[in-house]
């Protein structure tokens, strides 16, 4: 097919492939109902306002699997017109009209057997080639009846684009452009909602008068799906007298984007015209407001199973294993189950909670604590909250550590603070009581005062106790001191065994120089 050209139906397939084309042993049709659909969801408005566009609240992905935007209406099939008017087309009453309006042949008994045999072989054939996509409908004025939907084939990647008028708005985008009067928003998507084919069979089909049909798309106008239509017809004036349902499944397929035009790209609209052309072209658009969140979801969902159904290698440990066994970030990174969950299991075990990131040499994306919380489980994620909780308070300046119940507080200008658990007044730096006007004990100092303390006789075997475990505290302190030094972001004490002088905190991942115990951030500081 050549855009604007004749049509040619020389490089088509013939109806069925070899296996199909010795008509089976009489037996009465399959039955198949068309499943439940999902109510029509409602979406929140896609708007726009200074050039900045936003999408409205929608779930996330992994929790994140959204149902499909599904707008026929069990076997109504009742859809938008495509005009954002609000109009209702019921694609089942088309058909009936379009039954209604043909005239019949009359057939002799042989003519109608062989016919009705044809058709039922038509109908396992397509079954058995497009599987779960070919619905069997209830017989519409006892026609078989029945619909399809379509996947066409486009490129890698298509572009959607629709103008949105300058109202307020709020909608996440990949391109915007405006102008004084409309904004042009864009988006890329792998995947587009399938072509509904929805037929009957007349009792003169295929030996004189075609199937009786309706084209549904989201994405396109009635105008263009009018164009199909006429494609349809001209197939059928081909081969007028044989089976025509696969000739039309193949080319919508393969052909339909090439013949409208469509090789990159897909504008959408236009919106708030009437209904025009074929009545047999039925367009589900309804309105940017729908349609664009629709069309996001569909490709999200369907991206999302294309991932799960095929082979991907493990960035970790290189091995090959289905989509479904893989976990993939927001990032977009993607590592298999066990890898992901050894690599959090480990960063909790040792502590290092903070650097539980993305495995992904210089990524540094986020885990989901929804993610981690399934992969540790209940009894470890406690833990890991816990420790990301200790280490973003190690890390801010001003909190400190009650000495009696160790509970959060907050330091003062003057380095006091009071626990607000056992309002406790404290100095933060030696943890004594509060001395306005002292100085702090140095450690030697607080040392006597212990070990004389722990002399005395007066004092009970409890509190003996715990005045060796503070001696014993700070004797440990006076031999880290010797030959450590503080990490100038959380404090963490730190020996230097081997290597340069550039150190990197084991608790917090920040770097500084060993000499001066200032903060740095590469080699620049020693040149």
């Amino acid at each position: 097919m050549s855009r604007g050209g004749s049509f040619d139906s020389s490089h088509l397939p013939s109806i069925c492939p070899p296996e199909f084309s010795k008509p089976p042993h009489k037996r009465p049709p399959r039955r198949r109902k068309a499943p439940k659909k999902s109510p029509v969801k409602k979406y929140e408005p896609v708007n726009v306002h200074h050039g900045v566009a936003e999408a409205g609240p929608s779930n996330s992905a992994e929790e994140n699997l959204l149902e499909p935007d599904n707008r026929v209406c069990e076997s109504k099939n009742e859809v938008g017109d495509g005009s954002g008017c609000g109009v209702v087309i019921d694609v089942m009453t088309v058909l009936e009209e379009l039954q209604l309006g043909a005239e019949e042949p009359e057939l002799s008994s042989d003519q109608f057997r062989i016919n009705d045999q044809l058709q039922e072989d038509e109908l396992l054939a397509m079954e058995s080639i497009y599987g779960e996509n070919v619905i069997i409908l209830d017989r519409q004025r006892g026609l078989r009846s029945f619909e399809i939907r379509i996947e066409p084939k486009i490129p890698d990647e298509l572009t959607i684009t629709t103008k949105l008028p300058s109202s307020n708005s709020k909608m996440q985008t990949t391109s915007i452009t405006s102008t004084a009067d409309e904004f042009s928003y864009s988006f890329r998507v792998q995947f587009v909602p399938p072509i509904v084919l929805t037929c009957s069979f007349p009792k003169s089909y295929p030996s004189h008068k075609p199937p009786h049909f309706t084209i549904s798309v989201q994405w396109l106008d009635s105008l263009r799906i009018s164009s199909l239509c006429s494609v349809l017809d001209s197939i059928w004036m081909e081969q007028q007298g044989q089976e025509v349902m696969y000739q039309w499944i193949d080319w919508l397929q393969s052909f339909s984007l090439p013949h409208l035009g469509i090789h990159q790209e897909i504008i959408l609209g236009p919106y708030g015209v009437k209904h025009t052309g074929d009545r047999r072209a039925v367009s589900e658009s309804v309105s940017p407001d729908v349609d664009i969140p629709s069309l996001r979801r569909y490709n999200d969902e369907q991206t999302l199973e294309n991932f799960r159904n095929n082979l991907h290698e493990c960035c970790i440990c290189f091995s090959e294993y289905p989509g479904s066994d893989f976990f993939r970030l927001p990032c977009q990174h993607f590592f298999c189950r066990n890898c992901i969950k050894t690599y959090s299991d480990l960063h909790v075990s040792e502590g290092t909670v903070n650097k539980l990131l993305c495995p992904q040499s210089k990524c540094g994306g986020m885990v989901p604590p929804g993610l981690l919380k399934q992969l540790l489980g209940d009894e470890k994620y406690e833990r890991y909250e816990s420790l990301l909780l200790q280490k973003t308070l190690e890390c801010m300046s001003d909190a400190v550590y009650c000495p009696r119940c160790e509970f959060v507080c907050i330091e003062d200008d003057d380095n006091f603070a009071q626990c607000s658990k056992c309002f406790f007044n404290f100095c933060s730096l030696c943890k004594n009581a509060r001395h306005v006007g002292e100085p702090c004990l140095t450690p030697e100092l607080k040392l006597q005062l212990l070990e004389m303390r722990l002399k005395s006789s007066q004092i009970s075997s409890t509190q003996r106790l715990a005045e060796q475990n503070k001696i014993n505290e700070l004797l440990s302190e006076k031999e880290i001191a010797r030959d450590a030094k503080l990490c100038p972001h959380c404090k963490m004490a730190i020996s230097k065994t081997e290597g340069c002088n550039k150190m990197v905190c084991g608790s917090c991942g920040n770097y500084f120089c060993y000499l001066c115990n200032k903060a740095i951030t590469g080699y620049e500081h020693f040149r």
